[in-house]
């Protein structure tokens, strides 16, 4: 299966080579990517460290959205289950808490009222409502809409993995007029190579062999700004048997 700033410094207060290079790294930050998610319980030491917010404001980079997004209307956060049969995707658990923005100029203020879609195979590779998960099977996939603080939050699986892509998920966002769309947007987030060799060495995702294609060479990954690659792959802790992380997800809305 394939898918296609600065601040002036003090005499007072001189800073090192290794200090001016931390200062110039940080400003390069683009997007952040974790954030503390104190309602999934999580205490100040179990969060993500948050990183610092970009100033001014930097869209998020926009991915192809592949063929397996379909609309299901399946209002839900944990997204988990198949709605007709009831059966759970076996799988590490995942909760995932997305922060959306709307950029305006050089500031961004939460984004409220927004359809955010979420989507992804499940430990064996597999999607549902396609021919391999089957026309009739809706696991993994839901939407929820943004509240008041432009936040979204999914309780899903770690995903697995199929040739040709790296391990991901793909999200789509969307605000409704009528019957139909007037703005969306779509990408995907990825992980950290290591946490999901970790993840993967494990049941149910072992029996699948050893992976053809990761970050260091996804077609998709690879397609992104350098200095984005980081902010689209989720930062994550541990939490409740499975693991917990976020995204912040800066748009252009006319």
């Amino acid at each position: 299966m394939s898918e296609h700033s600065g601040h002036p410094v003090s005499d007072a207060a001189p800073i090192n080579r290794r200090e001016l290079l931390g200062r110039v790294a940080m400003a390069a930050t683009t997007l952040v990517v974790s954030q503390t998610l104190p309602a999934f319980g999580a205490t100040r030491e179990e969060a993500p460290a948050a990183a610092a917010g970009p100033s001014p404001c930097v869209l998020t980079a926009p991915l192809e959205e592949g063929p397996f997004f379909v609309d299901e209307k399946l209002n839900r956060s944990d997204i988990r289950s198949d709605p007709v049969s009831g059966a759970i995707a076996p799988g590490v658990p995942l909760e995932i808490a997305f922060n959306v923005a709307r950029a305006s100029g050089a500031t961004c203020a939460p984004l409220t009222g927004a359809y955010l879609d979420v989507w992804h195979c499940d430990a064996g590779g597999v999607y549902s409502d396609e021919s391999e998960g089957g026309p009739r099977t809706r696991f993994l996939r839901g939407y929820q809409v943004t509240d008041g603080n432009g936040a979204a939050r999914f309780t899903t699986i770690y995903p697995g993995w199929y040739p040709g892509r790296t391990v991901h998920i793909h999200f789509k966002l969307r605000l409704p007029a009528g019957a139909s769309s007037r703005y969306e947007f779509t990408s995907q987030f990825f992980f950290d190579e290591a946490l999901t060799a970790a993840v993967h060495a494990a049941g149910p995702y072992s029996g699948r062999g050893r992976r053809d294609t990761f970050n260091t060479d996804d077609r998709v990954f690879l397609g992104l700004p350098v200095a984005q690659r980081s902010a689209l792959t989720l930062a994550t802790t541990k939490a409740d048997g499975g693991y917990r992380g976020a995204i912040t997800l800066t748009v252009a809305v006319a």
